[in-house]
């Protein structure tokens, strides 16, 4: 789920550049021959990129929307900074790759995160203090020149309009909007803002966290890392754990969440379950399961 978020209810976008394996193994013997005898293999395709794996330990990552390319350079520029700070790995780019043979796109080469996503392998309870001091290990100043992002870690009230238009639509089509969630994005869109801006991921759902024998072994997909709102971040932990217990963990480990920040933090929980939710009625069955476990434990924590 990204940035370029569709006015109208959509699916996943379409890409715009076939990239399939034999497009990577020319680029790789353009640009970094030491690299294009390694084992290719296509793993996934998202909104907004496709990813290889090269190798045992490498992968290639490359955009399949004209709107997706800054996000590669966002992650080219501030990863290997950030990947020193933060407390849980982070696939900071190894080798940089450029438009060429027709690709129109810049591109990475990243390290390989060990791992499967949270939504097929769920987080140990136990993890969510591990988490919790992960989310306070990114939430720092971040520079003047960071990233912008229009979507993410704005205030919630710039999202109003469309969010409430999805949730009218699947109020109609299922039994997830209740009262209880209508009533926590009231109350996350009236609340101020409390805190300075900081670092964010800003895409934080279970997709883009991995995790091996119930322990979380990487965050990965930082293409709409910005400055902004800690508690589009902070919302994860919703997005996460099903158990309260482990709610109560990750933000004890987050000791300087004030209560203006956590009310703001459930409304960015019920729009990523919203539009997760939505688009994947259209034609993602696993984005649409993600978004109805998010609704559901949101809708327990009034």
């Amino acid at each position: 789920m990204k940035n370029a978020e569709p006015l109208v209810a959509t699916g996943t976008p379409v890409a715009e550049y076939a990239i399939d394996e034999s497009l990577v193994s020319r680029l790789l013997e353009d640009q970094h021959p030491d690299l294009a005898d390694l084992p290719l293999r296509r793993m996934d395709e998202g909104w907004d990129n496709v990813i290889f794996r090269l190798g045992e330990h490498l992968a290639v990552r490359l955009p399949r929307r004209a709107s997706s390319a800054n996000l590669i350079i966002h992650e080219q520029r501030w990863l290997p900074a950030l990947a020193k700070q933060v407390t849980l790995p982070l696939p900071a780019p190894c080798r940089v790759g450029k438009p060429a043979l027709g690709f129109p796109w810049p591109w990475s080469v990243v390290p390989w995160l060990k791992g499967e996503p949270a939504d097929q392998k769920v987080p140990s309870p136990a993890q969510a203090t591990l988490f919790g001091r992960f989310l306070r290990s990114l939430h720092i100043s971040a520079p003047a020149e960071a990233a912008v992002n229009k979507v993410r870690g704005v205030p919630l009230r710039e999202r109003a309009s469309l969010v409430e238009a999805r949730m009218n639509r699947l109020a109609a089509r299922t039994d997830l909007i209740t009262a209880d969630i209508s009533r926590i994005w009231r109350v996350a869109v009236e609340t101020p803002l409390d805190r300075s801006p900081t670092w964010l991921h800003g895409d934080l759902h279970p997709r883009n966290v991995l995790v091996e024998q119930g322990v979380i072994t990487g965050i990965i997909d930082w293409g709409d890392i910005t400055a902004g709102d800690c508690a589009t971040d902070l919302a994860s932990i919703w997005m996460l754990f099903p158990d309260p217990g482990a709610w109560r963990a990750a933000l004890a480990a987050y000791p300087d969440a004030s209560e203006l920040t956590v009310r703001r933090a459930k409304g960015w929980a019920v729009l990523f379950g919203v539009v997760l939710l939505e688009t994947g009625l259209s034609d993602n069955p696993r984005n649409a399961r993600i978004g109805e476990h998010i609704l559901r434990r949101v809708a327990r924590t009034t």
